[in-house]
């Protein structure tokens, strides 16, 4: 006996004018054929219905593109159909220039993915890699089900919390299975004995008792060791402005080697949304940003090692020399800080014993599912902040903000106020305070209190998202990396009179340049940075064509 052919996923292609229907058809046929099926209805009614039926059949739907002027049922509602009947699925919208206002309000209120202008000529260049990009995206997130690792844990479980998030940032198909309401959860419990929890088991049949996040890695296939030990530039951190540093270096010739302790994308990876990033005016997950960034890094050649620490910067060489916690030494020519930031912890009783108990720090987009229909409460006033909460106001009964500014719009940026506002089960309450934290195994409830007077209450929550202040990464380096009083990294004009002795004579530091020759910070880790995806991006990009000049001295 053989196994059924796995079935293809669907795109789905709508239009009332035969013409227009035939042409598409004929062109994602040629294009797709072989690896998908392609469906066709010839109007908004047919669709719909065809839609249904492919529900029904518990078949994938990965793409609908469909045009927007049909009678009776027009694209929108179409495509916001699909995006009710199957999770994840990528739409597009066919569009005259006169409808553009149609598509760009399709944007805001159906996170549409696309729209092309019609026609589409040539195929090749305006619309197969538009439908390129969106299948892959698709595919990061639905992956067969033999390809998909199994979590075995409890919501609230600290450990289970750590491998969720770090599978969930990383894109890796997962399936959880929680001990406290699945039958088949306790049994694999049962039968893998005490101690066992978290219990990972790979695709490949691996199972990991209680594993830390370096050996769920290495039963991945994740790259953690180089097989390089000398590089033209090393960097520390995969944020927006390490991957863009990464990419720059390596496209213009350097040898390049990016060091990420964790999971590449930094903070900006956690965003559900970014919204305001140029070039995506119908927004980008964080993680898929990441995603995008790594693959291109790879494209170039990058030696992207990723969980990998580095503990210690040893400046007593001619060169820079990274230590990383497996021992490894990478030697560079140059090497650029972009280490980022951590968010600060809640210093309130009950709240170390709490979390990973309930209390999350960023947005832990892995507890989607676990707040669906629960009382949850964000504590921030900045765009992370905003963000977290207008996604999961999808899923959670209420979101409560609580904001120490005494106006949400003071450091949140004014379209995710308007989101926040226009969401009836988001509560807004500005100038306060956590005061304390309660609950015996679990996160309970919070008491709150007013910045500005003594009065406190109490808020039932069982989850809560912190997204506060801004601890640099640089504890683990020599006290020859300068850094102000936050123990963030001075660099260029803020060094003040430094002068840097050369082969060609002295030189003023340059711009990103720290204390050290040759060191550079960008991004977020950065004194004075610009806390923006943009600016990092720019940063790690610019700082590329001084460490050309550090290469050539």
């Amino acid at each position: 006996m053989t196994d059924a052919p796995a079935r293809r996923p669907s795109i789905l292609a709508v239009d009332d004018d035969p013409a227009v229907l035939t042409a598409v058809h004929a062109d994602l046929r040629g294009r797709y054929g072989r690896d998908y099926r392609v469906v066709t209805a010839s109007g908004g009614a047919e669709a719909i219905a065809a839609l249904q039926q492919l529900k029904l059949r518990g078949e994938a739907v990965a793409v609908v593109i469909s045009d927007q002027r049909m009678p009776e049922v027009s694209g929108t509602e179409v495509l916001r159909a699909a995006s009710e009947l199957f999770d994840g699925v990528r739409t597009v919208l066919l569009t005259a220039y006169a409808d553009t206002e149609v598509a760009i309000g399709a944007i805001n209120e159906l996170h549409l993915d696309y729209y092309i202008l019609k026609p589409w000529d040539p195929p090749e260049e305006r619309l197969f890699p538009i439908i390129d990009d969106l299948l892959l995206d698709w595919h990061a997130a639905h992956q067969p089900e033999d390809l998909v690792t199994r979590v075995v844990g409890s919501r609230w479980s600290p450990a289970t919390h750590v491998i969720r998030d770090y599978l969930q940032r990383n894109q890796i198909p997962m399936l959880w299975l929680d001990v406290d309401s699945s039958a088949e959860a306790r049994m694999l419990r049962d039968a893998a004995g005490e101690g066992a929890l978290p219990l990972v088991i790979t695709p490949s049949g691996i199972q990991l008792a209680a594993p830390d996040v370096a050996a769920l890695a290495a039963a991945l296939g994740h790259r953690t060791r180089s097989d390089g030990e000398t590089f033209d530039l090393a960097i520390v951190g995969a944020g927006p402005a390490g991957l863009a540093a990464a990419v720059y270096g390596a496209s213009e010739g350097l040898r390049t080697v990016l060091v990420e302790q964790l999971v590449p994308g930094g903070q900006a990876g956690q965003s559900s949304r970014i919204e305001n990033y140029l070039g995506f005016p119908n927004g980008i997950a964080g993680a898929d940003l990441a995603r995008r960034a790594v693959t291109q890094a790879r494209r170039f050649e990058v030696d992207v090692l990723a969980p990998a620490a580095v503990t210690a910067l040893d400046l007593s060489g001619p060169y820079p020399a990274l230590e990383l916690s497996d021992g490894q030494s990478i030697t560079a020519g140059a090497l650029i800080l972009a280490c980022g930031v951590s968010y600060r912890s809640l210093d309130v009783p009950g709240s170390d014993r709490l979390e990973g108990r309930g209390i999350y720090y960023g947005a832990a987009l892995s507890e989607r599912d676990t707040v669906e229909g629960e009382d949850i409460v964000i504590v921030g006033g900045a765009n992370s902040a905003g963000q977290a909460a207008v996604f999961f106001s999808a899923h959670a009964r209420s979101v409560t903000i609580l904001c120490r500014a005494g106006d949400l719009g003071a450091k949140m940026s004014s379209y995710l106020v308007d989101q926040i506002e226009a969401r009836p089960n988001i509560t807004v309450q500005c100038g306060t305070v956590v005061r304390e934290v309660h609950g015996d195994e679990r996160l309970e409830r919070v008491t709150v209190a007013g910045v500005a007077e003594d009065a406190e209450w109490s808020l039932d929550a069982s989850s809560m998202f912190v997204f506060i202040g801004a601890v640099p990464r640089t504890d683990w380096l020599p006290a020859q990396i300068g850094r102000d009083e936050r123990g963030f990294i001075s660099t260029g004009p803020a060094l003040g009179e430094r002068r840097y002795r050369t082969a060609e004579g002295e030189r003023d530091p340059f711009l990103y340049e720290t204390s050290v020759p040759g060191v550079f910070a960008v991004g977020d880790v950065r004194a004075q940075s610009v806390k923006r995806v943009a600016s990092a991006v720019g940063e790690g990009s610019v700082a590329v064509q001084f460490v050309h000049q550090v290469l050539r001295t």
